[in-house]
């Protein structure tokens, strides 16, 4: 394993491994542990009680942060005629059918974070489901990005919607913004997510949904937040 940095070490010295946090007080913390020359992302990792290799326990969603992510999306929409127009009219950046899917098979082009498309599209996108599939990069109607209304799902994306879904380990990860956010957007945002987590709780899941709650920044370490008291409800 390859050994921490100096940076890494003073940081990690800061948390206190075995202790469970008050949200609050993990964000104020996320904050002091970042420490990169560059203005961390912060993520939050949920390990959730469900057993994701069933459909009846998937959980996938999207949601709008209150306060965005901090980054700048570039959105490829693909979508033909009249719909091709409202795209480029609503600020996507790269918008086209046929040949955008040649070019993502063909030169391994993903110069794009986010992929929109109308659902007449999806016969198109379908063909790429295992390259834009492992990079979560995949269309989807659950998280709003097979839609006829590209220019709110544009409008959405780049305003800071954030997709969740389940991992193979059952953890959820996703961004919350950016260090320099201070706590109290962050905290903002941590409570949008989290809250739309659990509203996205399959039927099927039994016993304590919310198994653990990590925040950490792009270079610094996990900081445990208590599952128990977080969220409207558990």
């Amino acid at each position: 394993m390859p050994k921490k940095g100096k940076g890494y070490r003073e940081a990690a010295a800061l948390v206190e491994k075995q202790n469970l946090y008050e949200a609050t007080e993990a964000i104020e913390l996320v904050q002091k542990t970042a420490r990169a020359k560059f203005d961390e992302t912060v993520e939050v990792h949920v390990r959730l009680g469900v057993d994701g290799r069933h459909a009846d326990q998937q959980v996938r969603g999207a949601i709008v942060l209150p306060h965005g992510t901090g980054k700048s999306v570039r959105v490829l929409v693909f979508a033909k005629g009249p719909k091709e127009a409202e795209a480029k009219e609503a600020g996507a950046d790269y918008v086209g059918a046929e040949e955008l899917a040649e070019k993502i098979q063909k030169e391994n082009w993903f110069e794009f974070d986010a992929v929109v498309a109308t659902p007449d599209m999806m016969g198109v996108v379908g063909r790429l489901g295992k390259l834009l599939g492992p990079k979560g990069l995949m269309p989807n109607p659950k998280s709003g990005t097979v839609t006829m209304d590209v220019a709110k799902a544009l409008e959405d994306i780049k305003a800071g919607k954030v997709e969740y879904r389940l991992d193979k380990t059952n953890i959820i990860h996703t961004p919350i913004g950016k260090a320099s956010f201070g706590t109290e957007k962050l905290a903002d945002n941590f409570n949008a997510l989290i809250d739309a987590i659990i509203k996205a709780k399959p039927s099927a899941a039994k016993g304590q949904y919310l198994k653990s709650v990590t925040v950490a920044s792009t270079m610094g370490p996990g900081i445990k937040i208590n599952p128990m008291r977080v969220g409207t409800s558990n």
